[in-house]
């Protein structure tokens, strides 16, 4: 690992200035910290090219925006499809939200179920997110990065009969 230039640690310093804390509480600086770092002078002559970096890896599939046939989305943003399995997580903590979404996934492949209404609770307004919300916040990243991952077809917001803002649906493939 390399480290930062001057100049690459002037801009590093000045885009962590813009950053909010998820949390309300104040964040404590450590009193052994660097002063910030003022701009390098501009190198004369010629720069050489930077070096060729790793490719960055992909970042996991947005479920949301992944497609399904135009009969599919009719059919779910109009309440006509009734899921086959319900996993409400109210009064869980993100652990046990997570364990339940794992294991609802894994018997809802396991029975052939192709729709799963997953109950999130609505996610509260305000500046950062607070105490409730969390699971709704976080439920996106951990469809996508879960092990059922390549099961998971689609995630749609549910019609408003089966929870509206407060619930998804979890569309998985076909068995094969």
């Amino acid at each position: 690992m390399r480290s930062l230039s001057a100049e690459e640690a002037a801009l590093w310093a000045r885009v962590t200035a813009t950053i909010r804390p998820l949390s309300r509480e104040p964040i404590e600086q450590p009193a052994d910290q660097p002063p910030a770092i003022s701009a390098a002078p501009k190198p004369k002559g010629r720069v050489p090219d930077p070096r060729p970096t790793k490719p960055i890896p992909a970042p996991p599939k947005n479920l949301h925006q992944s497609t399904l046939d135009g009969s599919w989305d009719r059919r779910l943003s109009s309440g006509q499809i009734q899921p086959d399995r319900t996993l409400d997580l109210h009064g869980h903590n993100l652990d046990r939200a997570w364990q339940a979404i794992d294991h609802g996934l894994e018997r809802a492949i396991a029975t052939g179920d192709r729709v799963l209404l997953l109950i999130t609770g609505h996610q509260r307004q305000g500046e950062p997110p607070l105490a409730r919300g969390r699971i709704r916040a976080a439920v996106h990243d951990w469809l996508a990065a879960s092990r059922h991952a390549s099961q998971i077809a689609a995630v749609r917001g549910a019609h408003r009969r089966h929870g509206g803002g407060g619930s998804l649906y979890i569309i998985l493939r076909k068995p094969r």
